[in-house]
């Protein structure tokens, strides 16, 4: 062989034993990278189960505990149930123990009473007996026929049903209004607590004050024409007296006069006054004021819970802001009726909506009777009529003021509100004169009674006391005084609620020890 190939064939071998040898190298090196990345993989998986089972040791000490507070939960739970039905048991027993109490007093009284009346029976036979031996004596003596023996028979036995129908009668008014007063009281004090009432009564402000006594000629402008102006546009009469830096509006409308004192007040404090100025700032507070009114009835449904009432009714009733009756706001007596008349009907078992219903619209009538002729009941009563409003509602407002015959308890019940609402403590003003006209008259119909000695006008004229010649007037006498009295009150007078007749029938005996 040549020395070429034989170099040849040894770089070759040599070549291929480098290449051998190297792949060698590589491959054990990998191994030791995977084995490194094994290991590394190990570890974190020790470490993942390690996490693992310390999580799973929190939420097994976390179930532990919130089972433990369930239980303990659970106890207190059952503890307190345990208490309140000993509670209830405690009061069981007491109840019945009262009622057992109360029992024995009525058995007692149940034969105190039947001892009475066997001691009224006996007398009542002793009566009947010497009653007979008086008719037989008076027969013999006076030798009488027996038609007139039974003329006077029949005049005595009238006298004495007369008396026991007297007495009788007697008996079961004060049996009935003991009952009737203590039932009524108790549902006109509960009514009346649960509603909050406003004690100040409003009053419309018809005098607009002035910055100064200039701007009463500048409302009244050149030869009148402003103040002719304002009269013609608003429907009102504008006073300029002698008041110091104020004017007074006078108008029967009180809607009107509401428009006329805005746009006067917005007219002074712009400081322009001319025609054209009034008209626009009119226009504007007439809008305003209608505003007003739709919101203010609104309102007034809503705090008196009466809803699906006709868009006209409910702006009508806004119309009652401006409207008051002896210095009451109308539109708070509306909804102070209402509230008073659905109480009332819960508490009597009427229906309630048509008691609120009637109640909130009963005076509907006064925000247009300037506008149209007749009374306030029959107008509201036709307006609801006119816009759909029930006709068991519509009834009850006709019949508050007695113009329609009263059917339904809900009419008396809106009666009844009414009168609370008008005659409460502060709802209403009144003048001295009429304060004192009102109990002078109140004396004078309770002294034109025969037998009458005194009477005094009490309690802000709600109740009359009446003392009677005690020789003229018996016990029975005075029964039907209190009545006759009561009844001619009725007759003659005007009054808010009600007028408390008392009789008084006092017997003095008086001797000195000398």
């Amino acid at each position: 062989m040549s020395t070429g190939l034989v170099n040849a064939l040894t770089y070759l071998i040599l070549l291929l034993v480098g290449a051998a040898a190297a792949f060698l190298i590589s491959r054990s090196y990998y191994l030791r990278q995977r084995e490194q990345l094994a290991r590394k993989e190990v570890d974190e998986g020790r470490e993942m189960v390690e996490t693992a089972k310390s999580q799973a040791r929190e939420i097994v000490l976390a179930a532990k505990s919130e089972a433990l507070a369930m239980v303990t939960s659970a106890e207190e739970e059952a503890k307190r149930q345990r208490l309140a039905v000993q509670e209830a048991e405690r009061r069981s027993d007491e109840r019945r123990a009262s009622l057992d109490e109360r029992l024995d007093r009525v058995e007692k009284r149940e034969i105190k009473l039947n001892k009475r009346q066997s001691l009224v029976d006996k007398r009542a036979g002793d009566l009947e007996k010497a009653y007979t031996k008086h008719m037989e004596e008076l027969e013999r003596i006076a030798k009488m026929t027996p038609d007139e023996a039974k003329q006077i028979l029949l005049e005595e036995v009238e006298k004495t049903a007369r008396q026991d129908m007297a007495r009788i009668i007697r008996a079961v008014e004060e049996e009935a209004q003991a009952t009737a007063d203590q039932q009524a009281k108790k549902i006109v004090a509960w009514t009346i607590q649960r509603i909050a009432t406003e004690n100040v009564a409003d009053l419309v402000v018809t005098a607009v004050p002035l910055p100064t006594e200039e701007m009463k000629g500048r409302i009244i402008g050149r030869n009148g024409r402003n103040i002719r102006a304002f009269e013609q546009a608003a429907g009102v009469d504008v006073i300029v007296d002698d008041t110091p830096e104020a004017v007074t509006i006078s108008c029967f409308s009180p809607i009107r006069r509401e428009v006329a004192r805005r746009a006067m007040e917005k007219l002074v404090l712009d400081g322009r006054i001319h025609p054209a100025r009034i008209e626009k700032l009119l226009e504007d507070a007439t809008q305003d004021v209608e505003r007003e009114v739709k919101e203010a009835g609104e309102h007034a449904a809503m705090d008196a819970r009466v809803h699906g009432l006709h868009r006209e009714v409910v702006k009508i009733l806004g119309r009652l802001k401006y409207r008051t009756s002896y210095g009451q706001n109308q539109l708070h007596h509306a909804v102070e009726t209402a509230q008073i008349a659905g109480l009332l009907a819960a508490e009597l078992g009427a229906n309630m909506e048509v008691a609120k219903a009637a109640g909130l619209l009963h005076d509907l009538g006064k925000a247009i009777d300037q506008e149209i002729e007749g009374t306030h009941a029959a107008i509201g009563a036709d307006i609801c009529r006119r816009y759909g409003v029930s006709p068991l509602v519509v009834r009850a407002i006709a019949a508050h003021h007695h113009e329609v015959d009263q059917e339904t308890i809900e009419d008396i019940i809106v009666e009844i509100a009414d009168a609370i609402s008008g005659a409460r403590p502060g709802a209403r003003r009144e003048s001295v004169e009429n304060y004192l006209r009102r109990i002078k008259t109140l004396e004078e119909v309770a002294n034109s009674f025969e037998g009458v000695a005194e009477s005094y006008a009490l309690q802000a004229g709600r109740e009359v006391r009446i003392i009677v010649k005690p020789e003229e007037i018996d016990d029975l006498a005075a029964v039907q005084l209190s009545r006759d009295v009561a009844k001619k009150v009725e007759e003659l007078m005007q009054f808010p609620g009600q007028i408390k007749v008392t009789v008084i029938r006092e017997m003095r005996a008086v001797d000195y020890a000398k």
